[in-house]
């Protein structure tokens, strides 16, 4: 069954513009579906992080988030999958699975699921494509003044205001009814 409704604007094209830099992935591809293993469990996947490198951030850059969210989920306000905030500039790769434990000091906000890490896609079966927004934001200050019980809203409303380029890949998951 898919849900009869408009497609949602890219969450990042609502913001003021920022600079770019190059991010890429061995496991995922702008446009392109991910592979299960990056799907939530109740869609059948393994809830594994894909790997995610970037190069060519700004100068003053002091930290990094990372984020995924799926402006296609359902809700009205989109569904965040990952929110890693404080990632150190000594950081600039982050291996399928990586663990918060070994990124100096970077740390997760609940996502949409109620845990803390990455959550994997699990758009409703037979729901059209959805999109999940990948995103690393260098940011201009070593920490961002959010603690670990800070909303995926919270964080961003920091992030408009420390953003000093920001690199995406949108890969795709459907699951089929």
């Amino acid at each position: 069954m898919t849900l009869e409704r408009p497609i949602a604007p890219d969450p990042y094209e609502l913001l003021p513009t920022v600079g770019s830099f190059d991010l890429t992935s061995d496991d995922v591809r702008n446009g392109e579906p991910m592979d299960a293993r990056h799907a939530h469990g109740s869609a059948g996947g393994e809830n594994i992080s894909p790997h995610l490198a970037w190069s060519d951030f700004p100068p003053g850059t002091q930290s990094f988030v990372v984020t995924c969210f799926d402006p296609d989920a359902p809700t009205g306000s989109g569904f965040w999958h990952w929110v890693l905030v404080d990632v150190p500039t000594s950081v600039t790769e982050l291996p399928t699975g990586v663990k918060e434990a070994d990124l100096g000091g970077a740390f997760s906000v609940r996502n949409d699921y109620g845990d803390t890490g990455y959550g994997g896609a699990a758009p409703p079966p037979g729901d059209r494509p959805h999109r999940y927004v990948f995103a690393v934001h260098a940011v201009d200050v070593e920490r961002l003044d959010v603690g670990p019980g800070a909303s995926p809203a919270y964080v961003g409303f920091n992030l408009a205001f420390h953003t000093l380029a920001r690199a995406v890949i949108r890969p795709t998951f459907h699951v089929k009814e």
